[in-house]
């Protein structure tokens, strides 16, 4: 393990992930490059199918062998390429030092376990500690997701969807993992428990002192959690950059749709939601060009043919020629509105 401040925690290098399916090969992630720096959280967006929690999943080395595998790429965590690692290795890495929260608690909770034997069994696994001493930390981890220590006998079924997600906090945390994982962690939660959870989640990684990948697709959760957002279309990732950057000004089409199709609530209630026309491309049957081209307002011909890759000069150029579109277009119709009145 090296511990340089300066080298990032996780840095995913050129990953790319399919699947051979009875439809032909979906290719999940295509050469994908991220990286998240030590107590930093990194905000994954993008459509269903994008590819983010395939990316989580390549992260821990949980991605099922038939039918998908991992074709190219290093995934490089504390200075190791946990793409090299065994077995047996990953496993003292799962729960210990990368951690997950999922989307569905229920599903990932052991229903004939009480709570705080779940706790105890992810802290005795990881850490060594006896049993009462593992039982004590699980009581505190009880308490630092604000469930009551006289609920640590109590079944998952016993608790509220919200609880239950408090619950797979406390479990996902209880080793102080440097890197926590939450895939869609509020989404089968009311707009209400949300926003406890996310507060909750917001305030543990400063505790822990852990970085943070949280996966959604919602805008508005990002910009108060993380840091950093990577927008990823197809799997691709088609824009990278800190929230206020993007936030003020988001530079792909694919991203200014996403912004555009925020309700605002300011909005004229008379005129309709703003959307992305079209439909997500065939992952079995992706386009030659860039895989938004089909869908982008901008799209030239050099967009149909040649796929944008991050780092290179045709990706430059091929970004220039959008945003010279993109303004010049805003021009013409400033022009024209100025001309009608």
């Amino acid at each position: 393990m090296i511990d340089d401040k300066s080298l990032p925690l996780l840095d995913i290098r050129d990953l790319s992930v399919r699947f051979n399916t009875d439809s032909g090969v979906v290719e999940a992630v295509n050469h994908l490059n991220l990286f998240l720096h030590k107590g930093k959280a990194l905000g994954l967006v993008g459509e269903t199918g994008a590819g983010k929690t395939t990316t989580a999943l390549a992260v821990l080395r949980l991605i099922q062998t038939p039918p998908g595998e991992v074709t190219n790429g290093e995934i490089i965590f504390e200075g190791q390429d946990i793409m090299k690692m065994t077995e047996a290795e990953m496993r003292h890495v799962r729960g210990d030092r990368i951690a997950m929260i999922f989307q569905d608690p229920m599903s990932s909770l052991n229903p004939i376990m009480t709570v705080e034997e779940q706790i105890m069994e992810m802290i005795s696994l990881h850490s060594g500690l006896s049993k009462e001493d593992a039982h004590k930390r699980a009581l505190e981890m009880l308490q630092l997701v604000g469930i009551r220590t006289e609920r640590a006998k109590d079944y998952p079924h016993q608790f509220s969807g919200g609880m239950r997600q408090r619950v797979g906090i406390a479990i996902a945390l209880a080793c102080k993992p440097s890197l926590l994982i939450a895939d869609e962690a509020t989404t089968a939660l009311d707009v209400t428990i949300q926003a406890q959870v996310l507060e909750l989640i917001k305030e543990l990684q400063a505790v822990v002192k852990t970085s943070l990948i949280l996966i959604t697709h919602d805008l508005g959760i990002v910009s108060e959690i993380c840091d950093d957002v990577a927008i990823m279309y197809a799997g691709r990732l088609v824009e990278y950059s800190n929230i206020r950057q993007l936030y003020s000004r988001p530079m792909h089409p694919y991203t200014q749709g996403l912004f555009n199709a925020v309700p605002k609530l300011d909005s004229d209630i008379s005129k309709k939601l703003a959307v992305i026309p079209g439909l997500p491309p065939d992952p079995t049957d992706l386009p030659k060009g860039c895989c938004f081209s089909p869908r982008c307002p901008y799209a030239q011909d050099i967009c149909h043919k040649k796929a944008c890759r991050k780092n290179t000069v045709m990706s430059r150029i091929i970004l220039l020629i959008v945003i010279s579109h993109w303004v010049l277009k805003g021009v013409g119709d400033s022009v024209r509105t100025d001309r009608n009145e």
